[in-house]
């Protein structure tokens, strides 16, 4: 039976008798115990694959994960579950302890083997590695090239990791990025099809040739699939990726980043995940808004010869390519292969569908931008404002894509118009204040950027900010605070 969108809105997960083996399956093999708890989140997230393969249920779907294109599908699954979002640059905090503390420590301590090994881990589509070599190329200047470095990421999604290798970025992924950023780092690109296309923005060949991108699973430092030689960096980068596993998965991983740190290596990770377990292995270091740590071995001296693993010889590295299988007869429960499936008869007739929301209609709009049609996504969009006017949402993604066409004073008045909409919306306060010190007007700026931290410090720090794709309240706050800092501005 082909997939029923009406059956769907009707039953939900709870309605589908094989989800539970399906959930236990997912989370077994990807590690993600993040879904433990968001029954909701995750079937909707499995229906977009029963759609795109007209399967009618979980049931259908699991027998298609058995079928000889399963290894296929996985993958697909994997990409669709994993959220993400990402930003160069996108943790200011981080980034200045990185330039101004952590980076340059390494180059010191390293300056008679000049060699440096970075690894992402969770690097999604590649900007939080590649962040990394535009610092080391600002760093080290003309000195780069008498460097050995080796910055490598991983991804567990393998359309992730396609993006990230491509190097290439839609206007609207870099939607916040100062345009003299842009210019100095990117080249633009020609629309790739269609009329309605637009072009967008590719790293620089001296920003892309520094890193190497790899499948993999976190899953393999505790199940012993990693390879040994995967071992002995400088700096590991795992921000955001720990909140999807189990607290005994997350243990195992901090203890096997640990063991691949050589001495003196640095560890970051996401600013509401350190645990005081952690210390068992590792030894915290405060640095402001950054969770920072270093392995307790006493560090190099900056004469001491270290050993290279065997992929830092220039070989290409392929220790990593596919996520390892967890799934065993004692770790899934069985498929409920009895269980009658619920058949469209006991469906009670649903009324005829509802115009989409303007939640639904954002999802679109997100898209569209997201893969360069600009001129589309504003042609929804304004369908969208006709339907719901008082939608503040939609007002501050009108004022986001009129930024992105340049239309600055129309950007503007769309921002003040989700800011009379929703006082409380802290994202467009930021947006607002970003626009208005680009225009060089200085006290409208700071008034926008107070409003948004003043929100920002009302609410937990790692508490998601809405329509902030991802972007929590602590990250808010120590962007805004360099964004004042720029102008002059202390913040406490």
């Amino acid at each position: 039976m082909p997939f029923d969108s009406r059956r769907r809105r009707v039953f939900g997960a709870a309605g589908d008798a094989a989800f539970p083996a399906l959930k236990a399956r997912v989370i077994a093999r990807t590690g993600h115990h993040y879904y433990a708890d968001k029954d909701g989140l995750l079937f909707d997230r499995l229906v977009k694959r029963f759609r795109a393969l007209n399967l009618a249920d979980c049931s259908a779907y699991i027998r298609h994960l058995d079928g000889a294109r399963g290894h296929e599908e996985w993958t697909a699954l994997e990409a669709e579950i994993t959220i993400g979002e990402t930003f160069f640059f996108r943790y200011a905090e981080q980034f200045v302890a990185l330039r101004e503390r952590i980076l340059p420590a390494l180059i010191e301590a390293r300056a008679v083997g000049r060699t440096l090994r970075i690894w992402s881990a969770g690097c999604s589509t590649g900007a939080e590695p590649y962040s990394v070599a535009i610092l080391l190329h600002e760093l080290l200047g003309a000195d780069l090239g008498n460097w050995n470095i080796t910055i490598v990421g991983t991804d567990i999604s393998a359309a992730a990791i396609a993006t990230a290798r491509s190097g290439e970025y839609g206007r609207w992924a870099l939607r916040t990025m100062p345009a003299e950023d842009r210019t100095r780092w990117f080249q633009p690109t020609a629309p790739r099809s269609g009329a309605t296309r637009e072009g967008g923005y590719r790293l620089r060949a001296k920003f892309r040739e520094m890193v190497r991108f790899e499948r993999g699973n976190l899953m393999g430092l505790i199940d012993g699939s990693l390879p040994a030689a995967f071992a002995g960096f400088d700096l590991i980068l795992c921000r955001n990726v720990l909140i999807y596993f189990s607290g005994d998965h997350v243990l195992g991983i901090m203890r096997g980043f640990a063991d691949r740190l050589c001495p003196g290596g640095w560890l970051l990770i996401g600013h509401a995940e350190p645990n005081p377990t952690f210390d068992a292995w590792l030894t915290p270091v405060a640095l402001p808004g950054t969770a920072a740590y270093r392995r307790k071995d006493e560090p190099l001296t900056c004469g001491e010869p270290r050993r290279l693993p065997a992929w830092n010889d220039g070989s290409p590295f392929t220790g990593m390519q596919t996520a390892p299988t967890l799934a065993d007869a004692e770790m899934i429960p069985p498929l409920i292969a009895s269980a009658a499936p619920i058949t469209v008869s006991q469906i009670a007739p649903s009324p005829p569908p509802s115009p989409p929301s303007s939640a639904d209609l954002l999802t679109r709009i997100r898209a569209l931008a997201d893969s360069g049609e600009t001129g589309e996504a504003w042609r929804l969009l304004g369908e969208a404002l006709e339907a719901e006017p008082t939608a503040a949402a939609l007002r501050y993604y009108e004022a986001l894509l009129a930024c992105d066409l340049g239309r600055e004073a129309e950007a503007e008045r769309a921002f003040r118009g989700a800011l009379f909409l929703d006082r409380d919306f802290a994202m467009a306060h930021l947006h607002l204040g970003l626009l208005l010190t680009k225009q060089g007007r200085r006290a409208p700026a700071i008034r926008a950027l107070d409003n948004a931290l003043r929100l920002a410090q009302g609410l937990l720090p790692e508490e998601a900010l809405p329509e902030g794709d991802g972007v929590t309240a602590g990250e808010l706050m120590a962007t805004v605070r360099l964004a004042l800092g720029r102008l002059g501005r202390a913040t406490p």
